[in-house]
Formats: C-alpha cells, structure tokens, sequence
C-alpha cells in the first residue's frame, strides 16, 4: 500500500470517519442532571444495534474502503464494484440514515448531532474529492531521494536527473543544474560541445546512449501503459511518489515503478524531476 498517493480528500475523509465513531459512543438524547432523573443516562447507538452498526458503522467502513481503495497500487473490485466506489455508496447511505433520524428524535442528543455532521462530511468529501483540485492534492509531500542508498541500485550518482547532479561541461543534452525544473533553461550558457559530443539542440529521440535514468514525480495520477502498446494501463503513478524513467522514446517516458514493473508514460507534462 502507497501511503503517499493519499489526498487531502482522503485526510478529510478520515478525520470525518474518526468522529463518527466517536459520536457513536454519545448520547442519542439530552443527558438527565435533574434530581428527578436518578441515575438516568441517556442511550447511545451501541443500544441500538440496528443504529450503531448499521448507520455509524456504515459510514466508518465506507471510509475505510475510500481510503484502502486510493492506497492500493492497482484497482480493487468486489463483485464487479470498486472498491472505491463502494466506500463512497456506504458513506452516502449512513449520512442519508442520520438525518432521518435526526428528523424524527423528539430531542436530538450530542451523538446525533455530532453523528450526522461527520457523516455529512464524510459523504460530501468522499464525492467531491475527484472533482476539486485542492482535494486532490497529495496529502504528504514526496521526500526527496537520498544519494547514498540508492533504492533501485543502478542509478549512478550524478546522473541524469538525479538528485544534487551538476551540469558539466559536455553533458549530453537534456541535463539540467541541481535544483532546476524539467523543462527549463540553464542559467548560464552552455559550453561549446567538444568533438564527438552530442549538440545541445539534438532533437528529442536522441539515441539510448545518451539518455541516462533519473527521477521524477507526476503531478496528478497518470496511467501507466505496457510497452507492447497495449490500450489497458498497467499501473497508475501516484502523486507525491518517486519513480525511475529509464527510456526516452520521443516525449514518452518508458518508467519503472517502485514494484519493478515498467511500462510506458505518455503524458510527461508537468513532471516534477527529483
């Protein structure tokens, strides 16, 4: 499980499903403080297990497969259903139950009120969170990869791409200083090639020898594609996770992931470069 392809959305809908558990456990009514009420305590939903399991814990479980769903490195179905998709009918459901029964109490109680505002939540970023942008941003940022301990093993420290490399005079086309954007123009010009060097204008497509591996992250989930060209995706690469291209191929970007699979990446646009 990737926990970094997780979202705001999904930190929203986690807190909101935090609370409707808690809400779960008070009380369904007003307490009784009078002398009169003795030792009177007002019901919960787990007096209720009609209530309790069925609604609170609907919406509990609901989050649960939204979250489980957005972890999980490939789609998850059940019976022909994402699981994804599931989470997000539970949560609607338990919300839905909620405020009837908010409707119909006589006298609505903290665990009522508090149940149904969390559901409510729940439900409204279980649904918005594909259509908003902020929501969709990564939850946790992507750390940066570390030099020494290279976690694939054959990426060569100063290489293309990689972290902390420098531009040398001479480097074949397409390295970048450290700490500059993909896509961007060094700052200083760039020295005149030495014999048998490749040109610094080289078109895109230049030979294997030229191209080395390097880092990088998308900005948003993008399909991963099998190098067979087959139309079904492969894998999807997660916001706020690293991934290794290993192949230039016009403006496609044959990737590895973190799994070993590889497969190709044909939307590059706005990649970040580790």
């Amino acid at each position: 499980m990737n926990i970094r392809s997780l979202t705001r959305g999904d930190g929203v809908v986690i807190g909101a499903a935090v609370l409707l558990f808690i809400a779960s456990f008070l009380g369904l009514a007003p307490g009784c403080t009078g002398s009169y009420c003795g030792n009177y305590e007002a019901p919960n939903s787990w007096d209720t297990l009609g209530l309790g399991l069925g609604t609170y814990m609907l919406g509990v479980a609901g989050a649960a497969l939204i979250v489980i769903a957005r972890a999980l490195p490939q789609p998850r179905k059940v019976a022909g259903l994402d699981l994804g998709t599931v989470g997000v009918a539970f949560a609607v459901a338990s919300c839905w139950a909620l405020l009837w029964w908010l409707i119909d109490a006589e006298d609505s109680g903290s665990g009522l009120i508090l149940g149904f505002l969390a559901a409510l939540v729940l439900a409204g970023a279980a649904i918005a969170t594909p259509l908003v942008p902020a929501l969709k941003a990564a939850l946790v940022g992507a750390p940066k990869p570390q030099i020494a301990g290279q976690p694939y093993g054959g990426q060569p420290q100063g290489g293309y791409g990689y972290p902390g490399a420098a531009q040398q005079p001479g480097q074949p086309y397409g390295s970048q200083p450290q700490g500059q954007p993909y896509g961007a123009q060094p700052s200083q010009p760039t020295p005149p090639p030495q014999p048998g060097q490749p040109q610094a204008g080289a078109p895109q497509g230049q030979p294997a020898g030229d191209f080395s591996p390097f880092w990088f992250a998308v900005p948003v989930a993008r399909p991963l594609f099998g190098e067979d060209g087959a139309p079904t995706p492969i894998a999807e690469l997660a916001p706020g996770t690293w991934y290794l291209a290993v192949e230039q191929r016009g403006a496609t970007l044959v990737a590895q992931t973190q799994d070993g699979r590889r497969g190709v990446l044909q939307d590059t646009s706005g990649i970040q470069r580790g």
